[in-house]
């Protein structure tokens, strides 16, 4: 009999483990339209991290151990389109929001989130940025609901500043962006961190462009080059880099590119045996990075990637959004609940460990303090690229490294909590 209620007892338990629902992440990203690659691009990333969570078992709840899910929600990139996302999203279920592509649509999302949860406190959300950088989002229009993962745009632009001031031939710089809140910041900010660290730089031109309106960028990159210009700052990202630099490789522009996204989706093939030595990129994280506390953690890490998406199309890889799942897990863990307001204040103390790399959450403003740094373009095989970018032949060596602390900038964010 004893054995009898023993084995009842475990049924009971693993049908009752095989019935608790997963936790509902909500990725509302541009899915269609011209940036629809970057949205695939990021799901494989989240995917891959949930899949890792998952096959330790989920997370731990008062539920018992849970998985995760995530359910993709088409922005299309648009405001409206994410906001309509995002009502689809807490009517399924969604209590955490996952976003990135586009500071635009994040600023909105944290807006219609912060009225919502006033609204309806028994159906709040926690919104999870990967990539939205503008510094306005941990700055004035911070939210105790928002937490970045990516550095922002100001963090960024100081790190390819501090590689470009070293270059003392340089004189000459030309300013392109997509003109919307984040490509404004970029070039706002690329302007003021000249004055600072390279007053004796001309720029040469200050220009914004349609975001992903643009089908062929010949025109801006025959006044690129009519400039002088011997170097572009851009925060360009998706299509609208890819083709920038192509255009710019077509028209013969000999001169360097200093971007934020240019180590990833096309932009290395399309811009070929020019980019080389040329084109930089800051990231949070290159795979030709070798941490000296832990060498050999990025080479294995890209090699789970690759094994997971063999695909080179698919080599589209972040650290960030590896350890903002990881955060995440841990903060789930740590509140023993997937309720939002528990999730937040947990996410507020979280610190995050994965392949060599590592973050925490300042609590102040939510902006998730990492290291940064910036790699410069090269032949697969040259000295310190044993990994190209989507099978491109093209990898990225690592020329400057930043400390999270190095990495940090203060902020205005004035944090108004439940």
């Amino acid at each position: 009999m004893r054995v009898f209620l023993l084995c009842l007892f475990c049924w009971i338990s693993s049908a009752f483990a095989e019935t608790v629902p997963p936790i509902q992440l909500a990725m509302i990203e541009g899915l269609s339209g011209p940036f629809a690659n970057t949205g695939d691009a990021v799901y494989r990333n989240l995917a891959w991290a949930v899949e890792r969570v998952n096959a330790r078992g989920g997370v731990k709840t008062k539920l018992g151990m849970q998985k995760l899910a995530i359910k993709q929600y088409d922005s299309k990139g648009q405001n409206e389109e994410a906001l309509t996302a995002l009502k689809s999203a807490i009517d399924d279920g969604a209590r955490i929001v996952l976003q990135g592509n586009s500071s635009a649509n994040a600023l909105a999302l944290i807006d219609a989130i912060n009225k919502h949860n006033e609204r309806e406190p028994d159906k709040r959300v926690v919104f999870l940025n990967y990539s939205a950088v503008d510094p306005a989002l941990t700055n004035e229009r911070c939210s105790f609901w928002h937490f970045r993962f990516d550095a922002s745009s100001d963090m960024r632009m100081a790190a390819l500043v501090d590689v470009l001031k070293q270059d003392r031939v340089l004189k000459s710089v030309y300013l392109i962006g997509q003109d919307y809140s984040f490509g404004q910041s970029v070039l706002r900010e690329a302007k003021r961190q000249l004055v600072l660290q390279r007053p004796d730089v001309l720029v040469v031109g200050d220009e914004l462009h349609p975001i992903g309106r643009v089908k062929d960028f010949t025109p801006y990159a025959v006044k690129i080059k009519s400039s002088g210009a011997q170097a572009v700052i851009t925060g360009n990202w998706g299509n609208d880099l890819t083709l920038l630099v192509k255009a710019a490789k077509d028209v013969g522009y000999a001169g360097k590119f200093y971007t934020f996204y240019g180590n990833a989706l096309g932009a290395p093939a399309a811009i070929g045996e020019a980019g080389v030595g040329n084109l930089m990129a800051v990231a949070d994280w290159l795979p030709n990075y070798s941490n000296p506390k832990s060498p050999n953690a990025s080479e294995q890490f890209m090699q789970s990637f690759r094994a997971r998406y063999p695909k080179p199309a698919d080599d589209y890889v972040h650290m960030r959004m590896q350890l903002m799942v990881e955060a995440l897990a841990g903060a789930i863990n740590s509140a023993g609940s997937s309720e939002a307001l528990a999730i937040a204040r947990a996410l507020e103390k979280s610190k995050a460990i994965f392949a060599g790399q590592a973050g925490e959450m300042r609590a102040s403003d939510h902006q998730f303090q990492q290291p940064l740094m910036v790699g410069v373009m090269a032949r697969k095989g040259d000295a310190g690229v044993k990994f190209d970018v989507e099978g491109s032949g093209y990898g990225f060596k690592v020329v400057k490294a930043l400390s999270s602390f190095q990495a940090a900038l203060p902020t205005s964010c004035k944090m108004v909590r439940p």
